[in-house]
């Protein structure tokens, strides 16, 4: 299969084309109390007998303002040539990993490495080429994360991170630059294949076993984008209004979930203003919350270019004064790395405008991050990852997240009989593994759905193979094209064929089954069109009409694979197919992937991450995404509040295509015995249900755990998701027997008049079932007294003059 790179970075997505040399410096091969800057004398801050604290603050004491300055900027980026200033900005090093997103300075003096940082969120991206070398250098590339969070599974998404880890170790990179887990707000923000959910307690939960995953080894992780980066249009300097509740119950909560159960060592800031300021120059945001209310203890680093002055100093604008502010709130490492950055912080603490204690804070945690890495500890690069080994995972991981959306006379799996295949649509013959921008990953291969069939054995029709192929080429070659003229990664597919009506009619006549696949991709900078985007294009729905038309006439099988990095419109056509199957951008594995679905292989277990509405005017988005004006926002409103995804769905009645949580298997299973280890709530509760397999084919299944609460002065949605988990793999009638917690949060509310987490008094409801909707147990608890379970900080004002949306 045709190997396609894109050759073109820009902005948070170009990565240094620096030489390529093993880091063999003082610290990267140390051991022990090794002597790192050569006075044949052990420091204090070269002992490693002693608290990290301890040899900080030696060092700490030892560094110019200027060294102290370097450390806080990382080295730059080669932008191939745009601006002169920029190649490298602020010091060089040796050790840089072409393809890498970027590196922290090095102080040679002192034997402190530079600390190579790798996108993304879908495995290792690094460049496979190098000069003087002919070997490539691959990477896996893994289900991308609308995928993982299908799966429901904690477990999976862990070992998951563990394999990108190791990926990472083992070309160099001491930190991933992941996991994305902003909400998704909207079905057209660009980059929801990057993200988990619309629901903050499974993205939250999802992260936090990413991250558990990715520093299982010691490499640092770096959750993004906090926060409030719920689309890519004019993402560098959009102002985000937001009400103080819908922040701390929507967006804000995942990542408290992920700091206060995972603690990762850094988290990377959004590019975008929040309320008025900058997320990375927000001191309520960085320190009040993340630092004080929820105690995260690591490094702080802004998206690449992320602020006012790296956007403006990029392009040679003057930008005074937010690299000091971005240190003063607590944002740490600024990333890349700009000339004007160093230039404007040495002035700052010369002139006071920026106290020391406030840089020697930032550059403390620098220093811990560091010292706390794996290359500062003796390992060291092998180039030599596990590919063979994560190919199987990868394959595996992306059946898990596969959602069967609709199955009629058990059409899937395809029968025995069913092995002649004819396959339409131009995403069979190059299914998309991955999105563009940086979650995309240079990886050996792609199995196109074609492939996947052939190597299960099945026959694809060698006519339309070569019909769409022939396609293809002339498609790829205006793709090509387009791309090398452009200043970014397009988020190009081929255009679909238009096949005559008599071409499909003798398809249907000599072959048995009729797969056809649809492809979106999407990715970073540009947010997804509705017409053509969400929806189908017209091309489309007249394939998947004229398909269905002819094989329903000989009374055969229509199948639909959705090879999409969102959710698209299905209302309007799913009534004329049989099946309809979501892969998502499934990995290197895909067409592998799908065939062990498709053919019962896999059970499918995977289930809704975001609502599907019926149409994209029902989502209470939609009237102020991407922002204000629409075709050049300056400001996006959320004035849904609370009510994201299936929070407004259920609450206000709006009938959803398919709801959040839904997703079928080639089983059945029945949820029962649900028991509450209280009847009135004390500081946490427990309860257990029991599962079971009624169907005739092993399979998992998700439970799903949601709260109602008792009514009250405060506004609350229907019910909302507290717990979940997903079943080991149970055999036709084997059950098991399901624990879940809850926890006083999970009652509370956030009240802004009170700047408090506050659970009302009064009857609760458990909700446990399959979906949000398709809920089989229910079971009340008391609570006998408001409680108020977290007191807070009054801040994050709202400045936009809008009323959130009421129940």
């Amino acid at each position: 299969m045709k190997k396609r790179y894109f050759s073109v970075l820009a902005l948070g997505l170009l990565f240094s084309s620096g030489s390529f040399a093993q880091q063999t410096s003082q610290a990267s091969s140390q051991v022990f109390n090794q002597d790192l800057n050569g006075d044949g004398i052990i420091q204090d801050y070269e002992n490693t007998q002693l608290p990290v604290s301890k040899r900080v603050n030696d060092l700490l004491n030892r560094l110019s303002v200027e060294e102290k300055i370097d450390l806080l900027i990382g080295t730059g980026m080669d932008l191939g040539g745009m601006t002169a200033d920029i190649n490298p900005v602020v010091g060089s090093t040796d050790y840089m990993l072409p393809g890498a997103a970027g590196t922290t300075t090095p102080l040679q003096k002192y034997g402190i490495p530079a600390v190579v940082m790798t996108d993304g969120p879908g495995g290792v991206r690094i460049s496979p080429t190098r000069a003087n070398s002919n070997q490539t250098y691959y990477a896996t590339c893994f289900p991308v994360a609308i995928s993982l969070a299908s799966s429901w599974d904690t477990q999976l998404l862990e070992k998951v991170g563990r394999a990108i880890s190791h990926e990472a170790l083992a070309y160099g990179s001491n930190t991933q630059l992941a996991p994305g887990m902003n909400i998704m707000r909207d079905p057209l923000c660009g980059r929801n294949y990057e993200y988990y959910s619309e629901d903050p307690i499974l993205t939250g939960k999802l992260a936090v076993a990413m991250v558990q995953g990715l520093e299982a080894n010691g490499v640092a992780s770096s959750p993004k984008h906090f926060a409030a980066n719920n689309n890519e249009t004019n993402r560098m300097s959009i102002n985000v209004h937001a009400s103080q509740r819908a922040l701390r119950e929507i967006y804000l909560r995942p990542f408290e979930l992920v700091v206060k159960e995972a603690q990762p060592k850094t988290i990377m800031t959004s590019y975008n203003l929040l309320n008025g300021l900058y997320t990375s120059a927000n001191y309520d945001l960085l320190t009040t919350i993340l630092r004080d209310e929820w105690g995260f203890r690591g490094l702080v680093m802004t998206d690449w270019y992320g602020g006012y002055a790296g956007f403006q100093s990029l392009f040679g604008k003057e930008a005074k004064g937010l690299a000091s502010t971005q240190i003063a709130a607590g944002n740490d490492l600024l990333m890349p790395g700009l000339r004007a950055q160093k230039e404007q912080l040495l002035q700052d603490v010369e002139n006071g405008t920026l106290a020391m204690s406030a840089l020697d804070t930032s550059v403390r945690r620098v220093l811990h991050y560091i010292f706390d890495l794996p290359l500062m500890k003796g390992v060291s690069y092998t180039n030599q990852p596990k590919l063979k080994d994560n190919a199987e995972l990868t394959r595996q991981a992306a059946t898990a997240g596969m959602v069967l959306l609709k199955n009629e006379n058990h059409t899937l799996p395809l029968a025995s009989t069913h092995k002649n295949v004819a396959a339409f649509g131009s995403t069979s013959y190059q299914f998309i593994a991955g999105g563009i921008g940086s979650g995309y990953v240079y990886r050996s291969y792609t199995v196109s759905l074609l492939e996947g069939l052939k190597n299960a054995g099945y026959t694809v029709d060698a006519d339309l193979e070569k019909i769409y192929q022939k396609h293809l080429n002339k498609e790829n070659a205006k793709i090509d094209a387009i791309n090398a003229k452009a200043a970014m990664p397009q988020a190009l597919i081929p255009s679909e064929l238009v096949l005559s009506k008599k071409i499909i009619k003798q398809k249907a006549k000599t072959q048995d089954i009729a797969l056809i696949t649809l492809g979106r991709i999407t990715g970073e900078f540009k947010d997804r069109q509705e017409e053509g985007g969400f929806t189908l294009t017209q091309d489309e729905l007249n394939l998947i009409s004229n398909v269905s038309e002819a094989f329903h006439a000989q009374g055969k099988k229509v199948v639909v694979v959705l090879n999409v990095g969102g959710i698209v419109e299905v209302s309007s056509w799913q009534d004329q197919v049989d099946a309809i199957l979501i892969s998502w951008m499934p990995g290197q594995e895909a067409g592998n992937s799908v065939v062990d679905v498709l053919k019962g292989a896999v059970n499918p277990s995977g289930k809704l991450s975001m609502t599907i509405p019926q149409t994209y005017a029902d989502c209470p988005s939609a009237a102020h995404f991407p922002g204000e004006p629409k075709e050049d926002p300056k400001e996006v409103s959320y004035q849904e509040g609370i009510y994201v995804g299936y929070r407004y769905f259920d609450t206000f009645e709006v009938q959803p295509a398919y709801e959040f949580g839904y997703g079928l298997s080639y089983t059945t299973f029945e949820i029962s015995k649900l028991q509450l280890s209280h009847t009135h709530f004390h500081n946490e509760l427990y309860l257990s249900v029991d599962v079971q397999n009624t169907g005739q084919v092993a399979g998992r299944e998700v439970v799903q755990v949601y709260l109602s609460a008792p009514a009250s002065e405060m506004d609350k949605p229907s019910k909302e998701l507290k717990a979940f988990a997903k079943t080991k793999l149970l055999a036709p009638g084997e059950t098991q027997t399901i624990f879940l917690r809850l926890t006083a949060k999970d009652l509370a509310s956030f009240v802004p008049t009170q700047s408090a987490w506050v659970a009302d008094q009064g009857t609760y409801q458990v909700k446990v079932g399959s979906s949000s909707k398709q809920i089989q147990q229910t079971a009340t608890f008391e609570l006998d007294q408001a409680l108020v379970v977290e007191q807070v900080h009054n801040v994050l004002n709202k400045d936009a003059d809008f009323e959130d949306l009421k129940k």
